[in-house]
């Protein structure tokens, strides 16, 4: 019982070190200002090559914004997935052990699902954010 309890700590931890990576990583794309004020120095004037629009793709993070929110919504699936697999895999040895027991059984276990369904639901939640907000 304790290593069941400390597995679904430590799957918790990463799904929420997940989502702070990913808002990390989004938060450091939008920086592009300098932090002071007299950090401003003058930048050399581009090339004849680049264009204009050469230069603004450059300049936008919205790329990296995907792949951040990406990542982000991926690995939460996937471990929401396997934690689901473990829970439904749990209950049903159980219901084999004790088939009058089902009902308690079952409803927790649909309890269960939906607390990691939430925490998927939270994972694309801050995708969305990453993509639109920062």
């Amino acid at each position: 019982m304790k290593s069941m309890t400390f597995r679904r700590m430590i799957a918790l931890f990463a799904l929420l070190l997940l989502a702070l990576s990913a808002i990390g990583l989004a938060a450091g794309l939008r920086a592009q200002a300098p932090l002071c004020a007299g950090a401003e120095t003058e930048i050399a004037a581009p090339a004849d090559e680049t264009t204009a629009a050469e230069t603004a793709a450059e300049d936008d993070p919205t790329g990296a914004k995907a792949i951040a929110a990406g990542i982000a919504i991926g690995l939460a699936a996937a471990a929401g997935a396997v934690g689901m697999g473990i829970a439904i895999a749990k209950s049903n040895e159980a219901i084999s052990r004790q088939p009058e027991a089902d009902g308690k059984i079952r409803s927790t276990l649909m309890l269960g699902l939906i607390l990691i369904e939430t925490a998927i639901i939270y994972a694309l939640v801050i995708s969305i954010l990453i993509i639109f907000a920062l």
